[in-house]
């Protein structure tokens, strides 16, 4: 894959002697490994190499002498990225030996010195076993965003994408825009002090909507089918009995929630009294008019809200719906409005949960002497006579329990997402139709540094159907998640990574001549980016791949590899490392790093001059599950008397990057344990340690432990041969 250049290969080497480096390192011994290597053309120190004079002295070696290969040995690959970026057409490699030797080492120390010098090495050989990148070619992509589903959120994507210069194709399966904004008599205060409820956003919304020519807006029609990737999908519409196939850049997931099944909360009385009714069933009655008793159709003046009615409860959804408390205390202030002298609001909570301006809502309502509040758990709903509802509940504010008597109950139900109910998006993507979800159906993807990505690339989830939420907040997620969508159209015009390794050029080259169709790169790729051939051969979609690298560890025939990322540049790299002899005394370990978390977090730890047993060499990878078996392998064969896989948290509260690959990296261990019998080596010398960025500080405990550990098993007695 890589470019065809009649360059030879030309390696200039430069070292950095500032920030301490020059003090702590033998920095001669460092130049003659880099005047060694067989493509050195040149090897240069300087005292200041990220200086504008330093950077010129690169740059003239570039420009002057044909230098096309550039190691600089300096600070982290994490700095300075700016100061040291030489164009497409120079392959450059960084030799951390700031943070990861100079800083958190004794300087002028024997083993401190065989660190650099082995990191001089993996620099070297990685570079050498890179190739330049492709450029960048720009590739004809559609412009267009499809938005589905027309509520709150779905409405805010599309006008801001519009805004932004796009085209929108903005579908809603009802014959009217509105979705839930549709179905509301007033909406929470949006405006200062925040004590009055507003008129709901529908009207001007869709006026906003109609002003916007850029918007095409299809109402009473469904996605079908959604096929190919970012910047290339091609959506199938069905609209009044007939299909519509258009070309799309990138797609907004706007579909919203539901109301969680009130049938199912009898325990709160659902079912046994027709007094007992659901949040969504109040609010109709609000807007009609008419808050009365369902069954004898009186006005209702007393009024119980139960809060958490299905949220927050293992039996039924075990998350917070977030917005129920603000609507009970909405539907409270309704309660008031149609009888301000004798109408009455008794409203029963968990936790009483209005962040932001809602806040003063609440606060509002704390002080109307119509609307009880009490934090209590209700523990029985029944009926009284033929028209009233009791309502008791224990562990109050005031101590024991509580009973009060009214008209009408009202069960705040929760929400549960669009896409438990059907596929929406009908994808043909080898993987499946729907998109991956966490166990409460949610789109996942990583909520943290990535809101509104999903696990499918250039399809983003915004508003309920992504997280609980209020129609605040759905308006910023329609927002963002558009500008995500017009994000991946760019990026896949220029062919090149989204997040979290945005900017990337490479993509993996697969060596089918050797492929045995095994399946397990398409099977446990996190994004699905992988389809399949008729003969079961894996195909890439380039806009789809997040350069994880996972397909690489998957692949037992190692025919997956990057341009700057390849099965046997990692191993050559692990081969470049001196091994001492066992009558030495010296141990080595090796240590592979997460580069999102793992990496940076031992940067970290240099920057806070953190000290640590210096007998053990870091590996970056791209994510644990990029790890490839033969590397372990090839480790222990060599010598090497422990391996470290140091990534992220996974299972449920996950932290990965890339989803699955710490999940995928302890899987593989497992399956280590054969080779390692094969080997007659024990299986303590391989350890997957679960260490978060937040965690840097304990990195010197960890590698203690470890180093501890191997020191009671012994030395590797595969060492010297």
């Amino acid at each position: 894959m890589a470019n065809d250049t009649a360059a030879e290969p030309k390696l200039g080497t430069y070292i950095c002697t500032g920030c301490g480096l020059g003090d702590a390192l033998d920095i001669e011994a460092l130049e003659k490994i880099a005047n060694g290597d067989p493509k050195s053309s040149t090897c240069k120190t300087n005292a200041f190499l990220c200086s504008d004079e330093g950077v010129k002295v690169i740059r003239d070696d570039i420009d002057g002498e044909g230098v096309n290969r550039v190691v600089i040995a300096a600070c982290s690959g994490r700095v300075n990225q700016d100061v040291f970026a030489f164009g497409d057409d120079v392959v450059l490699d960084r030799v951390n030996l700031r943070e990861q030797v100079a800083w958190c080492h004794t300087p002028n120390d024997e083993e401190t010195d065989a660190l650099a010098q082995d990191y001089l090495r993996m620099g070297l050989v990685k570079n050498s076993k890179s190739s330049i990148p492709e450029s960048s070619v720009t590739q004809e992509v559609y412009d267009t965003l499809l938005v589905i589903g027309a509520g709150a959120t779905g409405m805010q994507a599309a006008i801001e994408a519009a805004k932004a210069g796009h085209k929108v194709v903005l579908v809603e399966k009802e014959a009217e825009l509105g979705g839930y904004l549709r179905t509301l008599h007033r909406q929470l205060p949006q405006r200062q002090p925040y004590a009055e409820l507003s008129e709901p956003d529908l009207a001007r919304k869709e006026g906003e909507v109609k002003a916007q020519p850029n918007i095409e807006v299809m109402t009473s029609s469904e996605v079908v089918k959604i096929s190919g990737q970012p910047g290339l999908f091609t959506a199938l519409v069905k609209r009044d009995g007939d299909e519509v196939a258009m070309q799309v850049g990138s797609v907004v997931l706007a579909t919203g929630a539901s109301s969680y099944d009130a049938a199912k909360l009898d325990h709160l009385g659902f079912g046994a009294s027709p007094n007992v009714v659901s949040s969504d069933t109040f609010e109709a009655m609000a807007k009609s008019g008419k808050i009365v008793r369902p069954s004898d159709g009186r006005p209702a003046t007393s009024v119980a809200f139960v809060l958490c009615a299905g949220s927050r409860d293992p039996d039924h959804l075990p998350y917070c719906s977030s917005s129920c408390c603000a609507t009970s205390l909405k539907q409270a202030a309704y309660v008031r409005e149609a009888d301000p002298v004798n109408g009455r609001a008794f409203v029963f909570y968990r936790d009483m949960r209005t962040p932001g301006h809602q806040e003063y809502f609440y606060k509002a309502m704390q002080e109307d002497e119509g609307v009880f509040l009490t934090k209590g758990n209700v523990t029985e709903v029944k009926p009284v006579g033929a028209n009233q509802v009791s309502v008791t509940a224990e562990e109050t504010l005031l101590g024991g329990p509580i009973t009060v008597e009214v008209d009408l109950v009202v069960l705040a139900t929760g929400i549960v997402p669009s896409t438990l109910e059907n596929d929406i998006l009908a994808l043909e993507y080898r993987q499946g139709a729907a998109l991956p979800d966490l166990k409460y159906g949610f789109p996942d993807s990583h909520f943290i540094c990535f809101p509104y990505e999903t696990r499918r690339t250039g399809i983003f989830a915004a508003g309920t159907v992504r997280a609980p939420m209020d129609i605040a907040n759905a308006y910023i997620d329609g927002g963002g998640a558009a500008m995500k969508a017009i994000q991946a159209i760019e990026y896949a015009r220029t062919g090149i990574a989204a997040l979290p390794r945005a900017m990337d050029p490479t993509y993996p080259d697969f060596g089918l001549d050797r492929c045995t169709a095994c399946k397990r790169c398409t099977e446990e790729c996190p994004f699905g980016t992988l389809n399949e051939d008729e003969k079961g051969f894996p195909q890439l979609n380039i806009n789809r791949c997040r350069r994880c690298g996972i397909c690489m560890g998957a692949c037992p025939e190692r025919v997956i590899n990057f341009q700057n990322y390849s099965i046997d540049g990692t191993s050559s790299q692990i081969r470049a490392i001196d091994i001492p002899s066992e009558d030495s005394g010296k141990l080595r370990f090796l240590a592979f790093m997460c580069e999102n978390d793992a990496y940076p977090a031992i940067d970290m730890a240099g920057v806070k001059r953190l000290q640590y047993d210096v007998q053990v060499r870091f590996v970056p990878v791209r994510c644990l599950g990029a790890i490839n078996q033969v590397w372990i392998a090839d480790s222990l064969s060599g010598g090497f008397d422990g391996v470290m896989l140091l990534g992220c948290k996974h299972g449920d509260n996950y932290q990965c990057h890339m989803i699955r690959g710490s999940e995928l990296a302890v899987e593989r261990l497992g399956k280590i344990q054969e080779t390692l019998d094969r080997l007659g080596l024990e299986a303590e010398r391989v350890q997957y340690i679960e260490f978060p960025i937040s965690e840097y500080q304990r990195f010197p405990e960890i590698v203690k432990g470890f180093v501890k550990h191997i020191n009671k098993i012994g030395p590797n007695p595969f060492k010297g041969f």
